[in-house]
């Protein structure tokens, strides 16, 4: 079954999505939910971000504040103290394209003033100085949905109807960045698996993916060792591979243009599979 390709577009060049797009996971932090302090050192995540670019990651998502459920925000002077060096240092080692995984103007600048190619903020772009930041910096961005915050958003969440609420912030959102300068073309959107969500609700995100297709713009899903998965198939996080490559599999197959992935280089060989099947080859 083929579909459409989408390209997604740059400040320097674009990426034609006509295979699934791997985003690999850089947390630079002490307390993110699955890898918290593994690479906090800047050394560690520069080596763990180019092995991730060697096993077929084509975008390098670099984030400084943990958003695990409960999390409190981190000050962007910190945020920035974390990342900034591994930006930097990456920028020079590998070719792969730099996300910043943040919602904080001020961090998104200077990541992008070294050479990120991609804002992904959690927030929806609810600042009002994300959208003229991205806008005239022509960098691609990630809008994403979020209930409440990280500290507060696994506090009992409920929708009418998840799909049409998601559907409705995004659109709501793409078309005021749209509105404010910024290129269709850059614009991805995320229903934020996980973000103020219950484990019924990303199970029914998943199989209704489709629903976003008419937003036109190519869809991020971010599974990868998430709590849902272990209330479905139990494990800790690390021990959820197998579960998030089931999950891969079934969101590419309803129409995700990109995964953000812990565990590349098996997302990677499994993908050449699905990407065979869904996209006819192409």
């Amino acid at each position: 079954m083929g579909r459409e390709t989408h390209v997604l577009r740059f400040r320097k060049g674009e990426l034609a999505l006509d295979h699934t797009v791997v985003m690999g996971v850089v947390n630079v932090t002490p307390d993110s939910f699955s890898d918290g302090g593994e690479f906090l050192d800047p050394t560690a995540a520069v080596q763990h971000a180019v092995r991730l670019a060697d096993d077929g990651a084509e975008i390098l998502d670099v984030g400084g504040e943990s958003t695990r459920p409960g999390a409190d925000p981190v000050p962007a002077e910190e945020e920035w103290r974390r990342v900034g060096p591994v930006l930097e240092r990456l920028r020079r080692k590998t070719d792969a394209r730099l996300s910043i995984d943040t919602y904080k103007p001020e961090v998104a600048a200077k990541a992008i003033a070294i050479g990120a190619d991609m804002v992904n903020d959690i927030t929806g772009l609810r600042d009002d100085r994300m959208i003229p930041l991205v806008a005239e910096e022509r960098v691609a961005v990630v809008v994403m949905h979020m209930k409440g915050t990280p500290k507060t958003m696994q506090r009992a969440p409920t929708y009418g109807d998840v799909l049409s609420e998601i559907f409705a912030f995004l659109d709501d959102r793409t078309g005021a960045a749209m509105a404010g300068g910024v290129a269709r073309e850059a614009i991805v959107i995320d229903p934020g698996l996980g973000f103020g969500k219950r484990p019924e609700h990303n199970t029914e995100i998943v199989r209704r993916l489709a629903e976003l297709r008419p937003l036109v713009h190519p869809i991020l899903v971010g599974a990868s060792r998430k709590s849902f998965l272990g209330a479905v198939g139990g494990g800790e996080p690390g021990e959820r591979l197998e579960a998030s490559l089931a999950a891969a599999v079934v969101a590419v197959r309803n129409g995700a243009d990109l995964l953000r992935v812990h565990d590349v280089a098996a997302t990677a060989k499994a993908l050449k599979v699905v990407d065979a099947v869904v996209r006819g080859g192409s």
